[in-house]
């Protein structure tokens, strides 16, 4: 977290003058000078860091230039939307993933197989405003199946939602048959096997427990992927979360705003592969006793 405060306070600064940007392309020197000063962005950049920092570590994120609002307001505002738009990426992905890479461990060297992992491939290369677009017009303008934009209703979430998960299918497809493959040809498998177990029974009560490790680490991290990618999803459909805000506030060079996201974005990383080691413990009893 220290590494991301340091590294989105340098950044923010490289990036322009924001007195000048505020100011507009008419103000005098002496306009530029006193929004400086009213901001204090006069300041040395050290003392500007610390005082950040020590404000960071009180909760107070700072004002926003360009809303004039505290930051943290903003934020919890917009917050909602954006973790609904990411559960609802990751809930999409692992219900396609889990059943093909399942599907195709099962199925492994057959036709089947080779076909699911095209798709994985295809979806690893296909950008995702690309996509976001192609649904935009055929299943929103075209078909009129799904609103474009807005989140007023729960289907609003559908299309960005799938756009989002498209991103993090090929990775957990892979890592699932993967898993399933290695698990298969294990030996506890083939005394479950030896035992009379329906074929359902070894899959799912066996070999998926030991396999889906690696995906819930992965998931995790996937989920704050999808977070962080928001702000090019949100801007195709039009949504006001967080990722929106940044985006707003990068073109504007908001910079309480832009350094609060950051910020935000990663402390849910490191929230989030925390929670997959506890996960992964729960899953596995030699991780708790390691």
């Amino acid at each position: 977290m220290l590494t991301v405060l340091t590294i989105s306070f340098t950044l923010t600064r490289l990036s322009g003058d924001v007195a000048v940007s505020m100011a507009g392309p008419n103000a005098t020197q002496q306009d530029v000078e006193t929004i400086r000063k009213s901001y204090g962005l006069d300041r040395p950049l050290t003392e500007q860091f610390v005082g950040w920092v020590a404000g960071v570590a009180t909760g107070d994120l700072g004002r926003s230039y360009l809303y004039h609002a505290p930051v943290s307001e903003l934020i919890r505002a917009r917050l909602p939307v954006t973790l609904t738009l990411g559960l609802s990426g990751l809930a999409i992905a692992l219900a396609i993933a889990l059943p093909l890479g399942i599907l195709a461990a099962m199925n492994e060297g057959a036709v089947l197989d080779r076909a699911i992992m095209m798709v994985a491939v295809i979806g690893q290369a296909m950008p995702s405003f690309w996509l976001g677009l192609l649904l935009v017009i055929w299943l929103g303008v075209k078909w009129q199946l799904l609103p474009i934009s807005g989140v007023d209703t729960w289907d609003g979430y559908i299309l960005p939602g799938t756009v989002l998960a498209f991103s993090a299918i090929p990775a957990l497809m892979r890592l699932t048959r993967g898993g399933m493959v290695d698990a298969l040809a294990s030996d506890y498998v083939r005394t479950a096997r030896a035992k009379g177990l329906t074929r359902f029974s070894v899959v799912l009560k066996h070999a998926l427990r030991n396999a889906a490790m690696p995906v819930v680490a992965v998931a995790a991290v996937q989920l704050g992927f999808m977070l962080g990618g928001s702000i090019v999803i949100e801007s195709v459909f039009a949504l006001n979360g967080v990722g929106y805000l940044a985006w707003e506030s990068i073109s504007k060079n908001d910079f309480p705003v832009v350094q609060a996201v950051v910020l935000f974005l990663a402390i849910i990383y490191i929230a989030l592969t925390l929670l997959a080691d506890m996960l992964n413990a729960l899953l596995d009893p030699r991780l708790r006793v390691s």
